[in-house]
């Protein structure tokens, strides 16, 4: 039975099909450092921004000008860079045995509370992708400001073998 790594695409990113979703190119580091590294057995990416075809699709803080509900959005979409990047250093997604942690930062107005709930949309969806193996610590911050005015910036730890 021909497998669809076999075929040229790994199981992970049929999953990522099944979902309507796809991989984009590795971002382009916005200052001095790479996307993502490799130490041991395990990848550390760089905080990642919801970039889509290379813009951000909105800007500014989370509770005055961005929804709560697109910030889960954008942080969804920031972790798919996330995995471009993990891509990028270990070749093929289903090599990963666990997502270990997600650090999600919510650009956020003073009065807004519910970073955990925008992060859900990283974590969310590395559930939906990666199952059991998806589940991981995380920790969600709130912040005053990130790269460009992004509302949302997530990294990731991933194991792999």
């Amino acid at each position: 039975m021909e497998t669809a790594s076999n075929q040229g695409t790994s199981r992970i990113e049929a999953r990522l099909a099944e979902l309507g979703l796809s991989l984009p190119p590795v971002a382009a580091p916005v200052a001095a450092y790479v996307p993502a590294v490799i130490s041991g057995n395990h990848v550390y990416t760089s905080g990642q921004l919801p970039f889509i075809k290379g813009k951000l699709t909105a800007t500014g803080k989370v509770g005055a000008g961005v929804s709560a509900e697109d910030a889960k959005s954008m942080a969804a979409t920031a972790a798919i860079n996330a995995l471009a990047a993990l891509k990028s250093v270990i070749g093929d997604l289903d090599r990963v045995t666990r997502i270990v942690k997600v650090v999600g930062f919510v650009a956020s107005d003073p009065s807004f509370t519910g970073q955990p709930g925008v992060i859900n949309g990283a974590s969310e969806l590395l559930g939906e992708v990666f199952g059991e193996a998806g589940v991981h610590a995380r920790s969600a911050v709130g912040v005053s400001v990130l790269p460009l005015d992004s509302p949302v910036e997530v990294e990731l730890v991933a194991e792999f073998q």
